[in-house]
């Protein structure tokens, strides 16, 4: 059965938000946005899209039957606009959720066709790409957010939401957000938040990341089976380093929080598998490098040892594809 929006049609091509990666993410975001009546399409990746400057996108949403128990399906259109695409000027805000390891390469070739007032905003898993994309930026505002929403992609073009979660945005550099987009946003997105200080935010979920990932990805397990005795002690080191890292980065974490954090998720979350547990068994590239692997990059940085955390990264590495550079 289609839901409300099944024969809804677009009557303006202008796109004032772009989300630059089509994952279950991408897709969520983009029927939140969609939902609330912004203007918002999704920027092609793909060679074959070059070949017009705008087409359009025809999607698929299933919602939480807690949420929406009239409508199994929703279905709606949106307009794509490709790489070389003139529509890319009108362009306000960027939304880039491709995958951290995908970031810089995924937005380096949009720089030159963006409105210099265009603002971008990373939607990721782990760490990192935002000190890489800050000095490419040629005075572009950057924001930074999070998402603990549920998604799954089906198909290429449906994703089903499995459950609700926090979203938190902030600023990181350059001119602010203006406050039209900022309102819309939040919203769009439900249980969303503006976070003045998002850096601490990001280290937050980056340890609930660096906690959970790599363990349930090495040991093939759902998250729950992380709450046995015998992953208490890694995941206490685990949380250690993050901790002692982040400090000398100049963020001050609670140690007692971030376990109490994580361990409310492995209970909340006790019959999902990790997104790293499903990259390996499908024998894609991880984000380990931009979870634990940030956390020993910073430590290096700092002339301090992530033992813990080396050995999650190294063991990853093992098991997963090398990390494509393009």
């Amino acid at each position: 059965m289609l839901g409300q929006g099944a024969s809804s049609t677009v009557e303006s091509q202008v796109t004032d938000i772009a989300i630059l990666g089509a994952g279950a993410v991408g897709q969520l975001i983009c029927h939140q946005l969609h939902s609330a009546g912004l203007a918002v399409g999704l920027i092609a990746r793909e060679a074959s899209a070059s070949t017009t400057e705008t087409n359009w996108q025809d999607l698929v949403f299933c919602p939480l039957p807690s949420t929406d128990a009239s409508a199994d399906s929703v279905s709606y259109r949106v307009p794509k606009c490709s790489l070389d695409s003139t529509g890319l000027q009108q362009v306000k805000l960027l939304i880039v959720c491709v995958k951290a390891y995908q970031v810089i390469d995924a937005i380096s070739p949009l720089l030159d066709k963006l409105s210099p007032q265009c603002h971008i905003l990373l939607l990721h898993n782990g760490m990192g790409p935002h000190l890489a994309l800050a000095p490419k930026l040629q005075g572009r505002g950057l924001s930074l957010g999070t998402t603990s929403q549920g998604v799954l992609r089906q198909s290429r073009w449906q994703v089903k939401q499995t459950g609700q979660g926090l979203t938190q945005f902030g600023h990181f550099t350059g001119p602010a957000l203006p406050k039209s987009l900022h309102d819309g946003l939040l919203n769009a997105i439900p249980n969303s938040e503006w976070v003045e200080a998002i850096i601490p935010s990001l280290w937050q979920k980056l340890a609930v990341n660096a906690a959970i990932n790599p363990l349930t990805a090495l040991h093939q397990c759902p998250n729950g089976t992380l709450a046995q005795a015998q992953f208490t002690q890694t995941i206490a080191s685990i949380l250690d380093e993050l901790v002692e890292v982040a400090a000398h980065d100049g963020i001050a974490l609670d140690r007692q929080m971030l376990e109490e954090r994580v361990y409310r998720v492995i209970e909340l979350t006790a019959a999902n598998f990790s997104s790293m547990h499903q990259d390996v068994a499908h024998h894609r590239p991880t984000e380990i490098e931009q979870i634990s692997g940030y956390i020993c990059d910073r430590a290096s940085a700092h002339g301090l040892s992530a033992a813990t955390n080396a050995k999650m990264c190294q063991a990853i590495k093992q098991l997963s594809p090398i990390t494509p550079q393009a």
